[in-house]
């Protein structure tokens, strides 16, 4: 209650489901899907005992897919048609749910994180002037699902999934990472894979349909590659789900899910682990640990039996890959900066050379009288660095740029003694990047 003795409202409107309640509920009081519905054929007036309206929403929409042209107001959990959504809210703030006067009341809508500012300011624009609201207040909604001060949150819903840190009870905007696949994406994927199957299936009227045979045979598997082997060879994974007309279909292979593989949906982009391990390794190096120690997993599609134990495995995969390897990095650099300059003289110092010369010789490798090296011994360091900067995918080509000429910079030891090593040094560079 709040001080005027009215339950605050809780909103939470993804892409796929809403879910509404109070303050201080431990689980929403109502979790409908987040569809508008209008009849395809105006003269059909029943299907059994139920009555088509001329428009129908959540629950009473969801049961009549067949007959209705379905459309879902967000899309990428971005607002897209504000008439449905005002016809969404009008059914959860109304009779058929919450039934309470949002002109008296103080509600709570929760966001995605890098939600664009239009939307949020449309949001309040159709609170304020359409719905009366007396207060209302947004609030990213990954942020309040990790109710904690330390963490990483991995969110998915339907129409976008998330990576969100969170460092001693302050979110961390400018690390958090957007992926463009989602729950729905995944139903998408389905669709088509059945539809390679035979069965017939349409897009509009069966995604529900398709929706409720992924979430109820859907699973992540630990192994891919074992897993396509049983399914092609072997029969061992093939389930059968019954529609509502009495068919029955049998799923395999298809039950696999796509967070860990978006070409498979045609979005290009690493999968959810590596977008994981890229944000933290994206943090400061003094809480990259914590980060590691908790995760948070949000929203339907991370409910998949199977997806933490896959999402550990490629985690410790990529971490002993990228990071424990760090130790042979200035090995590495040598070892490609050698591979370079193989068949080209004048890095080379000859034993002819050295009997014709003598000490006077290790000015041609870059080192003056005074012992200060020039452009040679720095490049395995640089090179090694830029390797490692490549191997992590945490800087781009302008900043790694930026970041391996200051390193450079600050070394006192290692100081171009000319402009005109500078330059070589500048060539060299964009030679190593392209």
């Amino acid at each position: 209650m709040d001080s005027q003795g009215g339950k605050v409202a809780v909103c939470h409107n993804p892409t796929g489901f809403v879910q509404c309640g109070y303050a201080g509920s431990n689980f929403p009081e109502h979790i409908f899907p987040a569809l508008v519905g209008r009849p395809i054929i105006r003269s059909t007036t029943k299907v059994g005992n139920i009555e088509i309206k001329d428009l129908m929403v959540g629950d009473e929409a969801s049961g009549l897919c067949s007959v209705l042209e379905v459309n879902y107001p967000m899309e990428n959990a971005i607002g897209r048609n504000w008439g449905d959504m005002k016809h969404l809210w009008d059914y959860t703030f109304g009779p058929e749910k919450l039934n309470i006067d949002s002109r008296n009341r103080k509600i709570l809508l929760t966001e995605p994180p890098m939600n664009p500012t239009k939307n949020r300011e449309k949001i309040v624009e159709v609170m304020a002037w359409i719905f009366f609201v007396h207060k209302t207040y947004q609030f990213s909604g990954v942020y309040v699902a990790i109710q904690a001060d330390l963490g990483v949150v991995a969110d998915s819903g339907d129409g976008a999934a998330h990576i969100c840190p969170a460092y001693e009870g302050f979110s961390l905007p400018h690390l958090t990472r957007r992926l463009d696949i989602a729950g729905g994406d995944i139903t998408s994927y389905l669709i088509k894979l059945l539809l390679l199957r035979g069965s017939a299936f349409n897009h509009s009227a069966d995604f529900e349909t398709v929706r409720m045979i992924k979430e109820q045979l859907r699973y992540v598997g630990y192994n891919t590659e074992q897993e396509q082997k049983l399914a092609v060879e072997t029969t061992v994974l093939a389930e059968s789900y019954t529609l509502r007309d009495g068919r029955v279909i049998k799923v395999g292979g298809e039950r696999f899910e796509a967070l860990f593989q978006p070409l498979l949906t045609h979005v290009e982009g690493v999968g959810v682990a590596e977008l994981l391990f890229n944000t933290i390794r994206a943090a400061h190096v003094d809480t990259r640990s914590e980060f590691y120690k908790d995760f948070v997993l949000s929203g339907g599609p991370t409910m998949c039996p199977g997806l933490p134990s896959r999402l550990e495995r490629e985690l410790k995969q990529l971490y002993s890959e990228r990071v424990l390897k760090g130790h042979h990095l200035v090995f590495l650099g040598g070892a490609v900066l050698a591979d370079i300059t193989k068949d080209k003289d004048n890095f080379w110092m000859t034993r002819r050379g050295y009997q014709e010369k003598g000490i006077h010789m290790l000015q041609k490798l870059g080192v003056t009288d005074r012992g200060t090296p020039k452009l040679i011994p720095v490049m395995p360091l640089t090179l090694s660095f830029f390797l490692h900067c490549r191997s992590l995918n945490s800087f781009n080509s302008r900043t790694g740029r930026r970041t391996l000429c200051a390193l450079w910079l600050r070394r006192s030891s290692f100081i171009l003694v000319s402009w005109g090593s500078f330059v070589k040094f500048l060539f060299m560079w964009v030679n190593l990047t392209v």
